[in-house]
């Protein structure tokens, strides 16, 4: 590469060009490629495209992979899975997931070594490495550090820290929770939380920073960043914000306020998020009125496409766990986890897998969901997997 740099320059100085025409090189990921701005000389611009071309890094390829899978293995990968109790050796063999999410015991029981050891098993069983995702918060939602083998005691909520050392004291505290997943086999964190919450007496009042939507915007752009540079993955929730709202997971919650209002609070720190380069977003079951006052968030087209569109958010979209109450209730279990693929969701997270997973292969195999829209999704998990670092080119 050095001697065809120097043939590169070379040509240029045979060429005419001066000190003033010297080509810059832009930053880009991956590495930047050389360009230069010329009218005056063909073969000057015919040997920087060239120089260009030869520079320019591979771009992974999800069809790749996609190309080699059966039809069931694709319906594994939009499965983000509660980690079997039992089984979860032959039921990763057999359902091929996308990912799992642990709980609290799948830790409780385990050291860090035992815990990083089965979570290597799991792994090898699995043909695609899987996305292996935990809800560790801090404060009320600590799966891991809540045992102490883990941790002394249990990471402090963002709220916490927050009110104690600012963003210093937060951020310093999220690095080390990054480094604790890592070390331990986690690649994904569903976090942040981006609710803004007002009422002491909401379900997420206490899981929220607690401050202003623009403050609430910092938090989750800087988190989404230092997540990315410790190669976790960032999962945006409970788009499109829970607000003081009730809790899902035992009914149905109705959000009446307008799309304006909104737009001026909730959908503020998912706008940063986004364009800090967050990974993921998790659609709540909560019912916007303002988008759609017919189905929860989670299996709403209109809600999707808003976030797609409006947001510009190309990134893996999940729902909540398809478990609650405020979707199994109306649409039944094997249902619910089918309209949230047809309302444009990639990842379906999963406690009743067995039962979601074959009414996801039925529709696909009926033609209901149809084999284009699973493959684009698989494409965006797929992605988000080679960005972790789990996949090669």
């Amino acid at each position: 590469m050095k001697f065809t740099a120097l043939l590169f320059l070379l040509c240029l100085l045979l060429s005419g060009c001066n000190s003033g025409d010297t080509p810059t090189t832009t930053p880009h990921i991956p590495p930047a490629a050389t360009t230069m701005e010329t009218t005056e000389d063909a073969t000057v611009t015919a040997a920087t495209e060239a120089y260009t071309t030869e520079a320019a890094a591979p771009v992974f390829d999800p069809y790749f992979y996609i190309s080699n899978m059966s039809l069931e293995e694709l319906v594994g990968q939009v499965f983000l899975a509660r980690c079997p109790g039992e089984n979860a050796m032959p039921d990763i063999e057999t359902y091929q997931f996308g990912g799992l999410v642990l709980f609290g015991r799948d830790f409780e029981t385990e050291t860090p070594d035992s815990l990083r050891n089965k979570l290597e098993q799991f792994q090898e069983t699995s043909h695609i490495p899987m996305l292996i995702a935990v809800d560790e918060e801090g404060g009320t939602v600590t799966r891991i550090s809540s045992y102490r083998q883990y941790r002394d005691s249990r990471f402090p909520s963002p709220r916490q820290l927050y009110t104690n050392g600012g963003f210093d004291l937060l951020l310093s505290t999220e690095a080390e929770k990054c480094l604790l997943l890592r070390n331990l086999g986690i690649n994904v964190n569903l976090a942040p939380v981006c609710d803004v919450t007002t009422d002491p007496n909401a379900f997420m009042y206490q899981r929220s920073l607690g401050q202003s939507a623009a403050i609430t915007g910092s938090f989750v752009s800087d988190m989404c960043r230092l997540m990315s540079a410790h190669q976790i993955g960032s999962v945006l929730k409970h788009f499109p914000g829970y607000g003081n709202n009730a809790d899902t997971h035992t009914g149905i919650a109705v959000d009446s306020r307008s799309l304006a209002e909104l737009e001026l609070c909730d959908l503020i720190p998912f706008r940063a998020g986004i364009a800090a380069g967050c990974d993921g977003v998790l659609i709540s079951h909560t019912i916007v009125e303002c988008l759609d006052s017919g189905a929860p968030a989670s299996l709403s087209a209109n809600v999707i496409h808003y976030l797609r569109q409006d947001l510009d958010f190309m990134g893996v979209i999940m729902t909540d766990d398809l478990i609650m109450e405020a979707v199994t209730d109306p649409y039944g279990t094997g249902e619910a986890a089918v309209l949230a693929l047809l309302a444009g969701n990639d990842l379906l997270c999963s406690s009743e897998y067995a039962a979601q997973y074959d009414a996801v292969l039925e529709a696909v195999r009926s033609g209901r969901i149809t084999r284009s829209q699973l493959e684009e999704s698989v494409a965006r998990i797929l992605r988000w997997k080679y960005k972790l670092g789990l996949l090669a080119e």
